[in-house]
């Protein structure tokens, strides 16, 4: 069985990062979708309810599956008997950061790294982004999942 590893914050899950899981569903037997646990950071949603968001954008496609993990992607990647990391690229900049990333991976457990290039309908997005433009009522339909949107906003109407 092909495996395949999509890492993480999904801090909310957007179209981009659909997209990639999307193709990634498309080229792998199975994906993994592993949701990062960081404990020096508070997000705005729990590990649990972006794994709930996740599984619910992702449940179309039958070879996804959704976990968490917490330390070296390594290690959970030799865990769950995964060969390979898919990242999306958005632009130069992130490639510099993931070679750096998949070269030490690839040191350390023999992990292959798989870029693949975000579509230009959302080279722009990220996570960050989205909660900014919602929190200040911006409109980002067609950037994230419509269940996604809704549970944004109300979060951010919350706090």
């Amino acid at each position: 069985m092909r495996r395949v590893v999509c890492p993480g914050s999904f801090d909310p899950v957007t179209n981009g990062h659909l997209d990639i899981i999307s193709r990634a569903s498309r080229l792998f037997d199975e994906v993994v979708v592993a949701v990062l646990i960081n404990k020096t950071k508070t997000g705005l949603f729990t590990v649990d309810e972006r794994i709930e968001m996740l599984q619910e954008v992702t449940k179309e496609y039958g070879n996804v599956r959704i976990d968490k993990w917490h330390g070296l992607l390594v290690d959970f990647c030799r865990q769950n008997d995964i060969p390979v990391i898919v990242k999306g690229l958005r632009a130069v900049s992130d490639y510099e950061y993931e070679l750096q990333m998949a070269q030490m991976n690839h040191r350390m457990a023999g992990v292959e790294t798989m870029f693949m290039s975000t579509n230009p309908l959302y080279s722009y997005l990220s996570s960050s982004l989205m909660k900014e433009i919602v929190k200040f009522g911006g409109d980002v339909s067609g950037l994230i999942p419509e269940v996604v949107h809704a549970r944004l906003a109300e979060r951010l109407r919350e706090s």
